[in-house]
């Protein structure tokens, strides 16, 4: 065994590296594989290997259901890898090829788009923002923005509150907590416009029934550098009096059950650092101060995430321990799940705790709402897909995507209702 942790650590030390902020960091080459681990050493290598190289770059962590993980892979460190998975006989399977050229294919605008505000294409900050500017003055009586907090580069996190009345429960719904997650807030603003514009009895019945309080970008900062600098990027923005890499990953940073049994990372290189501390990222620390200030005023909480197709409910801390209304949850799960399937594209998603059904995540914003503001239905939905393009998301399948959200809504917010939680 230390034999095995020697060679690993040289393959380690051989490529770490820190963060480089280039003009426009390029993916030229870079692969991604699915990795099949079959034993607890081989996790445990692979697990080292990508926390402290930043050659390479954990896209879906190993899970339970699958017994896969996803790694892209420096093209440098191509024959490293290959070393290293033949020394410890990790099946591996190639995904994608060419990262830089799904990158390449996703910012060529679709031919069908006008110049207004569609779903065909993604949108910068700046966009989404104007488009939310417009939205709210396009519907003054059922619309009001409300800002969320500064992030460390000082912009503001901005939210919209959509409303049809007084005395109705609150959904709360985050995205884009991880700033490459662009189909997050694609879907977020896509739903937010038909909660408002939809003639469909359902979703009328979904808008005008709830308040919903609904943040499009929340990692204003790193969604903005994911635009400009490097589409790869998933942290915060805040640099570090110790390290050159900079950021948090700012589902890791809320004060509940923080950096419990290894949910998240301690070192400041790593996609999952959890910070510091706890709350050490204002956009978290904002978030937590203005959910706490409106705790009565909703009932359900949603994090929007990619990519994997899962529906996740807490807890996301521990694999041994369950919430009481555990199956309750999955009751909603279930409702919500088999709501995406009945479309046309029958898209499967799996429902479960985090911890159980994924991988051990502590700190999460879904997790401090449950346990901390006891709110008792919340849920992390991984959008599309299962790792043909992964974060990369062709914007053909924006629309596709939204619409399995919205199935999968209406049949949630149902279930919630018919068992009390949203009385």
């Amino acid at each position: 065994m230390r034999l095995i942790w020697l060679l690993a650590a040289c393959v380690v030390l051989a490529s770490a590296g820190t963060s480089q902020d280039t003009a426009q960091r390029r993916y030229d080459d870079y692969r991604v594989y699915e990795l099949t681990i079959s034993n607890n050493i081989q996790l445990k290598l692979i697990e080292k290997l990508t926390e402290v190289s930043q050659k390479y770059d954990v896209w879906k962590e190993y899970d339970a259901y699958s017994k896969e993980l996803h790694v892209m892979v420096d093209p440098a460190e191509l024959q490293h890898l290959r070393l290293f998975l033949k020394l410890f006989g990790i099946s591996n399977e190639l995904l994608i090829p060419d990262v830089q050229a799904l990158i390449d294919a996703e910012q060529v605008p679709s031919g069908r788009e006008s110049g207004a505000f569609g779903w065909t294409r993604y949108y910068e900050l700046e966009e989404i923002e104007a488009w939310l500017d417009g939205i709210l003055a396009a519907y003054p009586t059922v619309t009001e923005q409300f800002v969320v907090g500064q992030s460390y580069e000082g912009r503001r996190i901005r939210g919209i509150k959509i409303s049809h009345g007084a005395n109705k429960r609150g959904i709360f719904i985050e995205s884009n907590i991880h700033a490459r997650e662009w189909i997050t807030s694609a879907s977020a603003t896509w739903f937010i416009n038909e909660l408002l514009s939809s003639q469909q009895t359902e979703v009328r019945q979904l808008a005008e029934n709830y308040d919903w309080y609904i943040v499009p970008v929340f990692n204003v900062d790193g969604f903005e550098y994911s635009h400009r600098k490097n589409r790869m990027w998933r942290k915060t923005r805040q640099p570090h009096a110790t390290s050159a890499c900079i950021g948090v990953d700012g589902n890791r940073n809320f004060d509940s059950h923080w950096m419990a049994n290894n949910g998240a990372s301690d070192q400041p290189c790593s996609e999952t650092y959890a910070g510091d501390v706890a709350f050490s990222e204002p956009e978290a620390k904002a978030l937590a101060e203005y959910l706490t200030s409106i705790r009565e005023k909703f009932d359900v909480y949603l994090s929007f995430h990619s990519y994997g197709q899962w529906l996740l409910s807490p807890y996301g801390h521990t694999k041994d321990e369950f919430p009481e209304n555990y199956e309750q949850l999955q009751e909603i799960g279930s409702a919500f799940t088999e709501a995406i399937r009945s479309l046309p594209y029958a898209t499967p998603y799996v429902r479960g705790s985090t911890a159980s059904t994924l991988y051990v995540a502590s700190g999460s914003s879904v997790d401090w709402v449950f346990n901390e503001l006891e709110k008792k239905v919340g849920y992390t939905i991984e959008f599309r897909d299962k790792g043909r393009y992964g974060f990369v998301l062709p914007p053909a399948q924006i629309q596709a995507n939204c619409e399995e959200l919205m199935a999968g809504m209406i049949a949630l917010i149902q279930k919630t209702r018919e068992l009390g939680y949203l009385a």
